[in-house]
């Protein structure tokens, strides 16, 4: 299954039927007056938060949905059908926007949550229902009301307690595969995090769900490297870990070009509880990981933890850390599911209007 995080779709409910004009003409009925029916009420449009899912890639394939119409009134005072209604499933943490990608219509926090995003029409009266004791034979119905229709983006922002963040290679990959059983993909060039991942970590009995997203580079909000649209995936998270390459050339700065696409993102990211990590450990110098050590503590303002997500050295207690903050009560249960399943490679795509 490929990772989707975002894609337009059109909607439209369902207009409603026609009302009908129409008069009862049998044999033997004295006064048979006026028999049409009201139409039916359009289908509506109806978003719903599902378990399962932990991508939007189904709606890659799919854009457009309708509603059905609602039936025409018809004779013998028959009321039209009501058209069916048309549901949209999304995962867990999906928001719903209006075109203009700015306007935030829903966000699906709860699972089995269902949002009418588009009221099918109302169907018209037929000719019977304005009959009175002074319009004994009215010739006149309503039609069917329209349907609303309209474009809207859909976009994912993954459930996950906690959320790793740093630089490319600073081995957040290795280390949620270390601390969890998700299977990210490691190497030992930049950039091999193409898109989310999530993972389930048991802390001294404690489980909560780990998010990596693809690495962060100076300009990030600019659109640089992979840019910034992922950081929209940790924005739920209850504390962020970041990690800070031991191997650098300079901790301190390392940590800072982070820190500064976190403070330029408008998702209120640097004001999340942080925890700072200086990682692989094991692959420097005593000597080196002192002067690393005190240029990270300079810049972070505080004492960073000494770990190796290799080795496993210092892991239990940033874990403990990690949840110490989130405390008893993890996001839910629909994101550790969600983090059993692999999403593979992401292909990039942007959907067509019409």
């Amino acid at each position: 299954m490929k990772f989707l995080d975002e894609a337009k779709v059109y909607i439209r409910s369902g207009d409603g039927g026609n009302g009908c004009v129409a008069f009862r003409r049998e044999k033997y009925v004295e006064f048979g007056g006026p028999s049409g029916g009201n139409g039916g009420r359009g289908g509506d449009v109806v978003v719903e938060a599902v378990d399962g899912l932990n991508t939007l890639i189904d709606y890659r394939y799919q854009q457009h949905f309708k509603a059905q119409k609602g039936t025409n009134g018809m004779g013998k005072d028959r009321h039209g059908a009501n058209g069916k209604s048309v549901v949209l499933k999304v995962p867990v943490g999906t928001q719903i926007f209006d075109e203009d990608k700015t306007t935030l219509i829903h966000d699906f926090t709860t699972l089995g949550e269902r949002f009418v995003l588009a009221e099918g029409g109302n169907g018209g009266f037929g000719n019977a229902h304005f009959k009175s004791s002074t319009n004994r034979a009215p010739r006149n119905a309503n039609p069917g009301e329209v349907g609303e229709e309209r474009w809207i983006w859909l976009r994912l922002k993954l459930i996950a307690d906690a959320g790793l963040v740093g630089l490319p290679n600073a081995g957040k990959s290795t280390f949620l595969a270390k601390v969890s059983a998700a299977k990210p993909k490691i190497a030992d060039y930049p950039f091999t995090t193409l898109h989310p991942q999530l993972g389930v970590v048991n802390a001294d009995g404690r489980e909560f769900v780990l998010a990596d997203i693809p690495g962060l580079i100076e300009g990030a909000h600019e659109g640089v490297g992979l840019g910034d649209r992922f950081l929209g995936h940790v924005e739920r998270c209850r504390v962020l870990l970041h990690l800070v390459d031991a191997t650098t050339e300079h901790a301190g700065k390392a940590y800072k070009t982070v820190r500064a696409e976190l403070e330029a993102y408008e998702g209120h990211l640097a004001e999340k509880t942080e925890i700072v990590a200086l990682n692989k450990v094991d692959a420097v110098a005593p000597e080196e990981l002192k002067k690393q050590k005190d240029r990270l503590k300079r810049a972070a303002r505080k004492t960073p933890l000494l770990i190796s997500g290799v080795t496993g050295e210092g892991v239990p207690e940033a874990l403990r850390a990690l949840a110490d903050v989130i405390g008893e009560a993890p996001v839910s249960a629909k994101a550790k599911a969600g983090a059993d399943a692999e999403p593979a490679n992401a292909e990039p795509w942007a959907p067509q209007p019409g």
